[in-house]
């Protein structure tokens, strides 16, 4: 009986391809440029899902041309699969630090691990924490209403439950 809760998951996909090598691969062919991988799975059914993003807008032309070089490393004689290669979509969680980086100067929603959810600019991630601007009402001392001020505030990254960037129209 198989123990390996990998192989029950992934079935002969680990024999012939997993998460690492094809990891490995992208990795390579995209080494030199802006591109960055956000997630690669590999279903049950042999089904593998890049997801890539960069600063810069990633158009069909670029996926095309990653999918032809990682269909290159792995040969579907040996191990029938589907592959897509697609850019993150805007409205995803982020998953990887490139995704913030790329996301400063813009309105983001974070829900923190103590269920607080904030939303403002994303002003700066250095290090482990991001900075956001939040723009919040308050009274000062003597005044009679209350006025919009804007305040960064620090969060570590490791209390970020989840980011999605926020569509403005």
């Amino acid at each position: 009986m198989n123990t390996n809760p990998e192989e029950v998951l992934r079935g002969p996909y680990l024999d012939m391809l997993n998460i690492e090598e094809i990891r490995r691969s992208v990795e390579r062919i995209i080494d030199g440029t802006e591109i960055f991988i956000v997630d690669v799975t590999v279903s049950a059914d042999n089904r593998v899902v890049v997801e890539i993003d960069s600063p810069r807008a990633l158009d069909i032309d670029t996926c095309a041309r990653i999918t032809r070089a990682v269909e290159a490393d792995f040969d579907r004689d040996a191990e029938d699969y589907e592959l897509e290669v697609g850019s993150a979509g805007l409205t995803a969680p982020f998953k990887v630090r490139g995704q913030y980086l790329k996301n400063i100067g813009r309105t983001v929603e974070i829900l923190t691990a103590d269920s607080r959810k904030l939303r403002g600019i994303l002003v700066a991630l250095e290090g482990d924490d991001l900075t956001l601007r939040i723009t919040r009402k308050e009274k000062a001392p003597g005044e009679k209403r209350p006025r919009m001020v804007d305040i960064d505030e620090t969060i570590p990254l490791s209390i970020v439950k989840k980011a999605n960037l926020v569509l403005e129209f």
